[in-house]
């Protein structure tokens, strides 16, 4: 490694200016005819990744980021919080079956729902949440060699399932929590034998931290230290609800549904938007600037789309900025030197694109998880000064850093508490880099943004939409898609839904119509998490055929993909390439 005396930012007043942005996102983990949650990883993710995402921008108040959140989560962020209210002041339960343990634990629970606690109870990283707290580690332990077997089941009392679902709760805490709350620190120390008290007390400070969130970034952003984006609202993949086809571009050889078109997407993709903003606008109080599409899926039509919706900016992966400039090369026979730093537009559009550094994005997400903190910041730092080096027109140029806000820090020490405490610390007072907002960026009036002839349509993954389209599985959720949406279409045309039927079916739909789904289905993938999402998907199509009044095809009740594979962090993140 070269010495950074020899890269030291020097060579002109301009320092190299950085973009982190995080994205939040759970898909709707709701049952739309109980309202009851299915999985409890809104919640679990709120308490644990979004707390201490905000406390450590709130205690570096120097370090400008972004932090796009899906309308979606926020959606879902409320609910837990009105739910747990109504509780206390109501005593209403809680219509997801974990928190609902937590706040009011069944006495005379049976065998098959004590299965679902065990088992709910023991999904967490093994090597940093489980073994981390000796307690939970032997109530994990104690469940694995009693709790798997019906017959055996009957003998872990009740004592044992409250304890097992407080220190579930207690290990699923930011680290920020654990380390200032002093509630926190006694039920830590206790380590066994929690009673009612302790759990309303847990219960309280899970309240606390839900009603407080979306606020808490509300302030961030009024004070200007942080920049909040959108997404679409469900997290669809706009390029491909517009055109299937567009998949090709990237792929051409790839096979796709039978289905030639989603119907109606164009409108469809204009819902989603449009309904992204009115969200937004309710929890914040503000139009955003910004559009981080889901997965980082973009294509000409979707630009315009944006463009035409008045947003200033949006951002894909690195890879569709290479894909792009290839075929402009190749089919212009033109050699450009164009910069993955710079900022983009296409022609007859406004709205400036930004593109991912893919390697430093995935060196946060996938390897500096196994660094020392410090190692791994001053690596970033000294692959942010070469980038200096290289890089030549430093007043059009910002690197961004684009990543899952959420998924990456389970796999760090201590939640990444160490790394991210290191990271602001030093981007934030470093002399020679300044961290920068894109609306800030482009407020700039020296900024003269890269023209783009042509954008190659793809993702963030791989610069493809290979994760959501193009294999057997995959192409078999979007022909149940379009099956269920023509059935849709054609209960509207024929007039015979309500108002109040037709709101309803237009929210399911948007929920079927969400991304997540399709990244979960194919074998690479693990059986359990293909079994829950593939499982998610058919209820949630069943349920819009029963709102908009409609025979549920016979297909929907057995199972279309299953999964056999071990994947990377077990398949909530990909790499780029």
């Amino acid at each position: 490694m070269p010495d950074d005396q020899n890269l030291k930012i020097n060579s002109s007043n301009q320092k190299l200016r950085v973009s982190l942005m995080w994205h939040m996102h759970q898909p709707d983990y709701r049952d739309a005819k109980s309202g009851q949650y299915q999985q409890p990883w809104t919640y679990l993710h709120t308490i644990k990744d979004y707390v201490d995402m905000v406390m450590h921008l709130e205690a570096h108040p120097n370090a400008r980021v972004i932090v796009n959140f899906t309308p979606i989560l926020l959606e879902q962020i409320d609910d837990y919080a009105q739910q747990v209210r109504n509780f206390f002041e109501h005593k209403v339960e809680i219509q997801d079956p974990l928190l609902s343990t937590l706040a009011n634990p069944n006495t005379e629970m049976g065998i098959e729902e004590r299965k679902i606690i065990v088992n709910w109870c023991s999904r967490a990283n093994e090597k940093h949440i489980i073994q981390r707290f000796s307690a939970y580690q032997d109530l994990i332990q104690l469940a694995r060699d009693k709790g798997t077997k019906t017959e055996t089941l009957e003998y872990l009392n009740n004592q044992f399932i409250v304890d097992l679902i407080v220190w579930y709760h207690l290990a699923w805490l930011a680290e920020n929590v654990r380390r200032s709350d002093v509630r926190i620190k006694r039920l830590l120390k206790k380590k066994r034998g929690y009673d009612e008290h302790d759990r309303i007390e847990l219960l309280t400070v899970i309240s606390e931290l839900l009603s407080s969130i979306i606020p808490r970034y509300r302030n961030l952003a009024l004070s200007k230290q942080i920049e909040l984006a959108v997404t679409p609202y469900s997290h669809p993949i706009i390029p491909l609800l517009i055109d299937l086809n567009t998949a090709k571009e990237a792929m051409p050889d790839a096979p796709l549904p039978r289905c030639e078109k989603y119907p109606g997407g164009e409108k469809r993709s204009q819902w989603h938007i449009k309904e992204s903003i009115k969200v937004f606008e309710h929890y914040f109080g503000f139009t955003p600037d910004g559009c981080w599409p889901s997965e980082g899926a973009l294509s000409e039509a979707t630009c315009e789309m944006l463009d035409q919706n008045d947003f200033k900016w949006t951002a894909s992966g690195g890879e569709i900025f290479w894909n792009s400039v290839r075929k402009i090369n190749a089919e212009e026979q033109l050699n450009q030197d164009l910069s993955g730093y710079a900022p983009n537009q296409l022609d007859d559009q406004n709205i400036t694109i930004f593109f991912r550094d893919d390697r430093l994005s995935d060196l946060i997400g996938f390897e500096y998880s196994s660094w020392h903190a410090d190692d791994a910041v001053a690596n970033f730092v000294h692959n942010l000064k070469e980038i200096y080096q290289v890089e030549t027109n430093h007043q059009n140029q910002i690197v961004s850093i684009i990543m899952d806000g959420e998924n990456a820090w389970e796999h760090y020490p201590n939640n990444g508490y160490y790394f991210l405490s290191a990271l602001y610390k030093e981007l934030s007072n470093h002399p020679d880099i300044e961290l920068n907002t894109y609306s800030a960026f482009l407020n700039d009036h020296n900024v003269k943004r890269q023209h783009l002839n042509h954008l190659v349509a793809g993702s963030w993954v791989h610069g493809t939409m290979s994760t959501w389209i193009g294999s057997q599985d995959k192409n078999r959720g979007w022909e149940m898609l379009c099956d269920a949406k023509k059935c849709f279409d054609k209960a509207v045309e024929s007039d015979i839904l309500s108002t109040e039927q037709y709101e309803h079916a237009l929210k399911q739909l948007s929920i079927c119509e969400g991304s997540d789904w399709f990244w979960w289905f194919g074998d690479y993938n693990s059986a359990e998490s293909v079994s829950d999402f593939e499982k998610l998907y058919r209820e949630n199509l069943i349920n819009l055929y029963q709102i908009i009044g409609q025979p549920i095809p016979e297909y929907l009740f057995s199972p279309f993909t299953f999964g056999q594979g071990n994947p990377e962090g077990g398949g909530s993140m990909r790499r780029s390439g």
